[in-house]
């Protein structure tokens, strides 16, 4: 598993369905990847003047992140993307 250093986050991101839920299959046009995923795992935190930053996200939550942002991973046959807590833009409830 991934262990992320400082303020940065493990982000899995979610794919986009190619099916409507009426059974429609949607075409294989090139699109923007969405940019939400699912957080697995966060680093301890950014040191500031000697203290360690908190990080408010936890496991487990869905987030909304900068599109370009991060880098991505593969991993046991699993993709990835560590990112900076600075370009998480939201999270979703």
């Amino acid at each position: 598993m991934l262990k992320p250093l400082q303020d940065n986050v493990v982000i899995q991101k979610s794919k986009e369905e190619v099916k409507t839920a009426s059974g429609i299959i949607l075409s294989d046009k090139p699109k923007d990847e969405p940019s939400i995923g699912v957080v697995v795992e966060v680093g301890p935190g950014k040191e500031v003047d000697g203290k360690v930053t908190s990080m408010n996200l936890t496991k487990g939550q869905k987030v909304i992140y900068k599109r370009y942002g991060g880098t991505e991973v593969k991993l046991d046959d699993q993709e990835y993307l560590i990112i900076s807590i600075d370009d998480i833009l939201a999270i979703v409830e």
